[in-house]
């Protein structure tokens, strides 16, 4: 980023829900840890030719110890002879306030990072602010704007919320990868204008691509209902409007904010107890007969764990022309309070079992001890609970007051309503393509992006064009959903429409357990849950799909 053109800010998002698990373990292990070591180890190589060019540079790399990695910065700074000013946010680690908490963080916003750039500082680094106030924040600082600016800040956010992710906006992790050379998909940037509307592109020469469909996707992902909450604006996701203006140029426009919610969301980390876990290999013939020998032998074993899971992955074909082709995997997941209950005790009988089992019999790697885990929640703090601080360069300590939690100004045209619907398909414009129609996947007419909010899961489903949007938005309820995705019912879901990106956004709540530490399901994020759902069969009227290549 800093080579392949100019920059006025680098931005540098360090942090998931299981990356503070991860630095929450190194801060028992040493009390002066806790933050992203590969931030220094890439600061070193880039810091000269940062500030060469006068690009500042914003990261939330400090994870739980903010103060110690800007001490670290300066360390390294003075090492390699280049004189810039660092400065830190933090005051979002309530880890002390919460009983039998690992690690326990608020989301703060970007107003701690534009009062740092506002003192002319080189490095910012910060705890737990949200992925998108490292874009908001340096926009705030750049533009001067006020608090309640909120149209302006939604804009930044959206932004923020589309770079977040890196190459996830330039083709990376894509529905339709195949229409992109994306071996190695440049890092995507946002030309901010200062009335928020941005223009989403990369530096020329990169790989990848930037498009309305690689930018809708990535505004799907990980978001929960049309009105995406924020510490410093509430931004409305069904207001954003896409244009493409070229190659690898999408604007960004349209985006209205309303004033923030009064409480701030609160990551909560826990060492949940222990895990072990074992992957018997089936193979050929009478697979479920095999599998139910192995239950059955490991019922008695297994008497008092806490929690079993048995998952039997139907990986065989018949008539196999490879070993690894005729194999099924059945896998064994134990969680326990006690690691006894779990450990090579019991993983080593199930070896054991290794001459008096299935015909076959053999597993994907050696008994192991039990391994912690780790249960992620969320709850929520009165944002005036939580001392957000900017510590200068100077060492000044700026107290940033919360966001006024009051109605937005009036604007010249209001916000259409948002609409969050069950799963009736009502309100979209236009009929129903008229004609046959034939079985076929539902990715042949959409795409979809997914991924994990603690224990829940998103599904963002768009179509590209206005007909296949019609149908899209009439056939795929909340019943259709969970008829496609079975593992989904029983679980609460609910539908957000977003029509100004043609797109269907669905949460399922519960799906993933505990979260992603927990291991609770085979995709613990739900990163292929959306490709799950485009790889199942509906009717499709013929007219949407894509016409077949002619054949010579």
């Amino acid at each position: 980023m800093l080579t392949g053109g100019p920059l006025d800010v680098l931005t540098g998002d360090y942090l998931a829900e299981l990356t503070m698990l991860i630095l929450g373990r190194d801060r028992l292990k040493n009390p002066d840890l806790g933050y992203a070591k590969t931030f220094l180890r890439q600061l070193e190589e880039g810091l000269g030719l940062a500030h060469e060019r006068g690009v500042r540079i914003v990261a939330n790399a400090g994870g739980l110890n903010p103060a110690g990695l800007a001490d670290a910065v300066r360390t390294l700074a003075a090492k390699v002879g280049v004189p810039v000013r660092v400065a830190h946010v933090e005051g979002d680690d309530l880890t002390a306030r919460v009983d039998g908490a690992l690690t326990a963080n608020a989301y703060l916003g970007g107003a701690g990072i534009a009062a740092c750039l506002r003192a002319g500082t080189d490095v910012v680094v910060t705890g737990r602010v949200t992925d998108a106030a490292l874009v908001s924040g340096p926009a705030a600082w750049w533009f001067d704007w006020a608090p309640d600016d909120y149209d302006r800040l939604a804009g930044a956010v959206t932004a923020g919320h589309v770079l977040e992710c890196g190459t996830q906006a330039t083709g990376g992790n894509y529905s339709f990868f195949a229409r992109h050379d994306i071996h190695h998909p440049g890092f995507p940037l946002a030309e901010i204008s200062e009335d928020g509307s941005a223009v989403v592109t990369k530096h020329p020469g990169t790989g990848g691509a930037v498009t309305t469909g690689t930018v809708t996707a990535q505004l799907l992902y990980e978001t929960q209902g049309v009105r995406y909450l924020g510490p410093d604006v509430t931004t409305r996701l069904d207001t954003v409007r896409l244009t493409d203006e070229g190659a690898d140029r999408v604007r960004v426009t349209g985006v209205r904010g309303e004033a923030p919610p009064p409480s701030l969301k609160v990551g909560v980390t826990r060492i949940g107890g222990w895990r072990n876990e074992i992957v018997f290999v089936l193979t050929g013939l009478d697979i479920e007969a095999k599998a139910n020998l192995v239950r059955t032998q490991l019922a008695e074993v297994l008497e008092g764990v806490a929690d079993t899971t048995w998952t039997l992955a139907r990986t065989d074909h018949e008539d196999a022309d490879t070993q690894e082709t005729a194999g099924a995997l059945l896998r064994l997941v134990v969680r326990d309070p006690s690691p006894d209950r779990v450990g090579r005790a019991l993983t080593s009988t199930a070896i054991e079992l290794a001459l008096g089992s299935y015909p076959g019999f053999h597993v994907t790697a050696p008994p192991g001890p039990a391994q912690p885990y780790g249960v992620f929640t969320s709850t929520l703090i009165p944002s005036d609970e939580v001392p957000h601080v900017a510590v200068l360069p100077d060492g000044t300590r700026l107290p940033i007051p919360p966001a006024a939690p009051t109605c937005p100004a009036p604007t010249a045209s209001p916000a259409p309503p948002a609409f969050e619907a069950p799963g009736s398909g009502r309100g979209a414009p236009g009929a129903p393509p008229a004609g046959p129609t034939v079985r076929a996947p539902l990715g042949a007419v959409a795409g979809a992006r997914s991924g994990d909010k603690g224990g829940d899961a998103n599904v963002g489903v768009w179509a590209e064009t206005d007909p296949a949007w019609d149908w899209l938005h009439r056939t795929l309820t909340v019943d259709a959903f969970r008829a496609l995705l079975p593992e989904t019912d029983g679980l609460p879901v609910t539908r957000h429409e977003l029509p100004n990106l043609r797109a269907l956004n669905f949460t399922v709540t519960g799906i993933l357990g505990d979260g992603v530490a927990s291991g609770h399901r085979f995709d613990p994020q739900a990163k292929a849950l959306g490709e799950w759902l485009r790889a199942r069969h509906l009717d499709i009227p013929v007219a949407l799909l894509p016409a077949p290549e002619a054949t010579s």
